[in-house]
C-alpha cells in the first residue's frame, strides 16, 4: 500500500480552491494504515489543518443511525416489514399529497421504508406540524417527539413507490428511542460508540469541542446563477470556480441542531476523522471493531449494503456522483461499474454529508476510510467519485 497519491490529491486538487482544508483516515484489515490533513482549518488565522479537528459530519450521521437500527433487527425488536404504526400509533392513518389536496394513503409506512428513504417524507424542518412542536415545547423536544410530530404531515407519495431523500432517518432515530426506552444518543453510545472506543463522536458540542472544531465555510460564487442554488443543490452540483469562502461559524446549520434534547439521526453528529473511521472499519470488517467487539453480524452488514431499489425506484436515485450506485439500508452501494466509471469494487458502500464528509467501505477489501472537510457546498459531483478512485488506487 502506498498512499502518496491520496496525499497529493488532497494537497494539489482538494485544498487548493475547492475547500480550505480537509483530512482523511484509512483502515485496512482492521488496522489504521493512513491519516493525512491538507490545507487550513481556519482561513482567517491561517492555522494549518492537523487531522485532530472536529467536523459537523451531517448526513454521515445516517451511517450510525442505520447501524443502530440494524442491531434492533438482529435482536428481533423490529422487522423491516413491520408497519411503522405498530410502534408509533400516530402513523396508522396517513395522507398523501395530490393536486386536489391530501387523500388517504393506501400503503402503510413500513419500518424498512425508514431505512431506504421510501417513506414519502421530505426534508422540511419547518413543516407546520414541526413548527407546532417547536412552539408547544419551547424547542425542548426529543428525537421521539420529532418522530411522532412528523406523522402530522401529508406524504409526498405512497410509501414504497419512490425514493426521496428526507427526514426518514430522523424518524428512525425516534423509533429506536421509543422501542429501547432510552434517548437515541444514549442507545448509540452504549451499543456503538463505547464498544468501538469512539470517544470523540457526539451529538452536541461543548466549549472544549468547539475550541477544536474547524471553522465552517460556504463557497460564495461570483456567478449569480450559482448563488441561487439551494444548500442541497450546492452541496451536490455547485461547480463555480470563481468566488470566495465565507465563514459561517462552527455550529450545525439546517435542522440538525435545533434543540439540546434532539439527537438528529439524519445529521446530528460531530466527530474527528480518526474517531469516526472506527465505525467505517467495523462495518468493512463485517461488524467486528478493531477493539475486538462485534457490533453487527457479517450477514447483517451484507444485508445493509445490498441494493434495495428496483428499476422504478432507481429512476428517482439520480444524483450524478452516485451514477452506477444503488441504495441499501441507508447507504449507497456500487452495482454498475460501467455506469459509475469507478474502480471501486462492486458492493463498495457508504454515504456523505452536507459539509463534505464521506465514508468509503468495502467488505471484500476490509477497507474503511473517512474523509472530512467543512465547506457546506462541497461539490460532491466533483470530489466524491475522484476520492473513491484515488483511495482504491492506493491499496494494492
Amino acid at each position: 500500500m502506498n498512499f502518496r497519491k491520496l496525499g497529493d490529491f488532497l494537497d494539489k486538487m482538494v485544498s487548493t480552491g475547492r475547500t480550505p482544508g480537509c483530512a482523511v483516515a484509512v483502515y485496512k484489515d482492521g488496522k489504521p494504515v493512513y491519516t493525512y490533513a491538507a490545507g487550513v482549518s481556519d482561513i482567517e488565522s491561517g492555522e494549518r489543518m492537523t487531522g485532530e479537528e472536529y467536523f459537523n459530519i451531517y448526513s454521515c450521521s445516517k451511517i450510525t443511525t442505520v447501524t443502530a437500527g440494524a442491531q434492533l433487527i438482529e435482536k428481533g425488536i423490529i422487522n423491516l416489514n413491520d408497519p411503522l404504526y405498530e410502534y408509533i400509533p400516530e402513523y396508522r392513518e396517513m395522507t398523501v399529497k395530490t393536486p386536489e389536496g391530501p387523500v388517504a394513503a393506501k400503503n402503510p409506512i413500513k419500518v424498512g421504508d425508514l431505512f431506504t428513504m421510501t417513506t414519502g417524507f421530505n426534508y422540511d424542518f419547518n413543516a407546520p406540524s414541526l413548527a407546532r412542536l417547536y412552539e408547544e415545547t419551547g424547542r425542548s423536544y426529543t428525537t421521539a417527539d420529532l418522530a411522532r410530530a412528523m406523522a402530522g404531515e401529508p406524504l409526498s407519495f405512497e410509501p414504497g413507490t419512490k425514493w426521496q431523500y428526507s427526514m426518514s432517518h430522523d424518524c428512525l432515530g425516534g423509533l429506536i428511542s421509543i422501542v429501547t426506552g432510552m434517548p437515541f444518543s444514549e442507545y448509540v453510545k452504549r451499543n456503538i460508540f463505547d464498544p468501538l472506543n469512539m470517544t470523540e463522536t457526539v451529538y452536541h458540542t461543548t466549549p472544549e469541542i468547539e475550541a477544536r472544531t474547524a471553522s465552517q465555510y460556504t463557497f460564495v460564487a461570483n456567478d449569480p446563477e450559482q448563488q441561487k442554488l439551494s444548500m442541497v443543490e450546492a452541496q451536490i452540483r455547485g461547480n463555480a470556480k470563481e468566488g470566495y469562502f465565507k465563514n459561517v461559524g462552527k455550529a450545525k446549520v439546517g435542522g440538525h441542531g435545533l434543540d439540546p434534547n434532539f439527537d438528529s439521526g439524519g445529521g446530528g453528529l460531530i466527530s474527528t476523522v480518526g474517531d469516526y473511521v472506527k465505525l467505517m472499519n467495523a462495518l468493512s470488517c463485517g461488524g467486528l471493531g478493531a477493539t475486538g467487539e462485534r457490533i453487527l453480524s457479517s450477514r447483517t452488514v451484507e444485508m445493509m449494503k445490498a441494493n434495495r431499489l428496483n428499476s422504478e425506484l432507481l429512476k428517482c436515485f439520480t444524483w450524478k456522483q452516485l451514477a452506477g450506485y444503488g441504495y441499501g439500508l441507508g447507504m449507497r452501494t456500487h452495482i454498475d461499474p460501467a455506469a459509475s466509471g469507478s474502480i471501486a469494487n462492486l458492493g463498495e458502500f457508504g454515504w456523505g454529508g452536507a459539509a463534505g464528509a464521506t465514508a468509503v467501505m468495502d467488505t471484500k477489501e476490509r477497507l474503511g476510510a473517512f474523509f472530512a472537510q467543512h465547506t457546506l457546498n462541497p461539490r460532491e459531483e466533483w470530489y466524491q467519485p475522484r476520492l473513491r478512485d484515488v483511495i482504491y488506487s492506493c491499496i494494492d
